[in-house]
């Protein structure tokens, strides 16, 4: 008898063939058969009506902290996601010498939004090297599986100290130690390393990150580290501005020529330069054409941030008089700024002078909106608080200001930062209807006060999928079978005999993205942002399930995944 058997549903494989009705067996958290009238099951559900997929595969995650002292990673958890790739973007807490701690939590609070007193308190820094990084990893349970990178940043500050933090130049011994340390990473089962050169990676002091002007050869160093090793992949995040896309795509064609490893890069399309991304795409077309492995991550919608009195951020965070009264509970708050002196106040002063949030600048009132409830990830042009403002005859931080305190404070202005310069999902239209790209950037686990993108999974599903009406086995391919070859993981990411028994049962009519909402359950009570989703019948961990109905079980089966090939 299975340990269980999913019943009558609509089994989509993670192939990209087309759906199928079938019963799928389960024993000893692994898939043993697909087929029609399987032998009852010591536990059975009942999937008629319903999709039966792979577990999600995500490859561009922050739990590099949480999963320390958490067991359950949401929000990529309650999103269908059964394994999930930390460590992007450079940043990271191994390897690690004593007293160099705060350097990294600094780095990590500034790129990926998570306050440096959560860090303080949720990490205990019980390693040094990654290999002890993973073996702490290793010895707690949770509800997902999770592989992870290595970050450039936290090896550059482990190898040069104050140099790496100043961006000079690594020596030849520097790089040779770094790329040591690279494949002794990957041989104790990381997955490759990660590294940025985006100016918007900065600590809350403004510093940049360590990696930001890393050389060619400090770079190729670090690749062929993963060549010594054989395995694993590159990951990068770049403005692709110096001098121009061409020219540092170039030089990661050079890396990857010389490593002979994969490599992934975040693209997105910019409000700035709204062309650079298809000249990206096309490079990275080329490479492929000529065998080369340099595939682009890109989000399936705007990447938003979230402002709002609930989150860390909102258009007035940096003005003195509302930094005088931040600390309030929120009630006190929204009755501070209802007070018509307070609101003069902060309408009179500068809003940028003060704040400490480096994209401030760039969040134009033309593309921020009321995000409503159900959200709203597409609005028109002429709901934005400019278009508002000026049909009103009011100025956009007025307009702002009263949306701020809208549904007594508890809601949100969405600001598309990228991905949204013509007010259409064009671009990730086209992304996603392209072969060589992988859908992600979900940022899982980072971000945990203004962004909320670790629903990405269902809003593949419920947008692209029921409203667009992109076939639904190329959406699940896309977040299974393609993310987990993309990783290097080879027994997951299909519903196939023999592979691990990585499951989501959905309920296609009902799925749908929830508002966001504030949990204050970080260490020390810190906040985060969490979106949940309604139409996951169940998830599935290596034959266990893991959430009924977006609730967790209890069950634990995830565990550290250690990279072999």
């Amino acid at each position: 008898m299975a340990d269980l058997v999913i019943r009558g549903g609509i089994v989509v494989d993670g192939s990209g063939a087309p759906p199928r009705q079938a019963d799928v067996a389960v024993q000893d958290g692994r898939i043993t058969a697909i087929g029609q009238d399987l032998p009852r099951g010591a536990e059975e559900i009942d999937a008629r009506g319903r999709l039966v997929t792979p577990g999600f595969v995500d490859i561009h995650t922050h739990y590099d902290g949480q999963a320390v002292w958490d067991s359950h990673l949401a929000p990529s958890a309650i999103h269908g996601v059964t394994t999930a790739v930390m460590g992007n973007c450079g940043v990271g807490f191994a390897p690690v010498r004593p007293g160099t701690e705060d350097k990294l939590i600094e780095l990590m609070e500034g790129v990926e939004d998570i306050p440096a007193p959560v860090l303080s308190q949720g990490l205990d820094f019980r390693w040094e090297s990654f290999a002890e990084y993973l073996a702490v990893l290793d010895g707690k349970p949770r509800d997902i599986d999770i592989c992870a990178l290595v970050p450039h940043a936290a090896l550059r500050v482990y190898v040069m100290g104050e140099r790496a933090l100043t961006l000079e130049n690594a020596n030849q011994s520097d790089i040779a130690e770094m790329r040591r340390l690279v494949a002794d990473a990957v041989r104790a089962g990381a997955f490759g390393f990660s590294t940025s050169r985006t100016i918007s990676h900065k600590t809350l002091k403004g510093d940049p990150t360590p990696t930001l002007r890393a050389q060619e050869e400090e770079l190729t160093g670090l690749a062929l580290g993963l060549r010594d090793a054989g395995a694993g992949f590159m990951e990068m995040v770049s403005d692709w501005n110096t001098p121009d896309p061409a020219t540092e795509f170039a030089m990661v064609r050079r890396i990857a020529e010389r490593c002979g490893r994969p490599i992934v890069f975040s693209l997105t399309a910019r409000h700035d330069r709204t062309e650079a991304w298809k000249e990206l795409l096309a490079l990275s077309n080329q490479a492929a054409k000529d065998g080369l492995s340099i595939r682009p991550v890109f989000p399936p919608r705007p990447i938003g941030i979230l402002m709002g009195l609930l989150g860390s951020q909102n258009p007035f965070s940096g003005t003195p008089s509302y930094k005088s009264i931040a600390h309030l509970p929120l009630p006190e708050r929204v009755a501070a700024l209802r007070d018509p002196a307070m609101r003069a106040r902060i309408l009179s002063e500068d809003r940028f002078a003060g704040s400490n949030f480096p994209l401030l600048a760039r969040l134009s009132f033309e593309r921020m909106f009321p995000f409503g409830d159900p959200p709203d990830y597409t609005p028109p042009k002429e709901s934005s608080i400019a278009a508002q403002a000026a049909r009103e005859g009011r100025t956009p931080e007025e307009v702002a200001y009263d949306m701020l305190l809208a549904d007594e404070g508890n809601s949100f202005i969405f600001c598309a930062l990228t991905n949204y310069a013509d007010y259409t999902l064009a671009a990730s239209e086209e992304l996603l209807r392209h072969p060589n790209t992988i859908v992600g950037l979900s940022d899982g686990g980072a971000h945990v006060g203004f962004i909320s993108d670790g629903s990405f999974p269902s809003f593949l599903l419920a947008y692209w999928g029921k409203q667009r009406g992109l076939p639904v086995e190329e959406l699940i391919r896309r977040q299974t079978g393609d993310t987990a070859r993309a990783a290097g993981l080879h027994d997951r990411g299909l519903l196939k005999p023999g592979l691990r028994a990585d499951i989501n049962v959905i309920d296609w009519d009902a799925l749908a993205l929830e508002r966001p909402g504030m949990l204050y359950d970080l260490p020390g009570g810190g906040r985060r942002l969490m979106q949940r989703a309604r139409g996951y019948d169940a998830t599935i961990v290596a034959g266990a399930v893991t959430y009924r109905h977006g609730e967790a079980t209890g069950a634990l089966p995830g565990r550290l995944v250690r990279c072999t090939a």
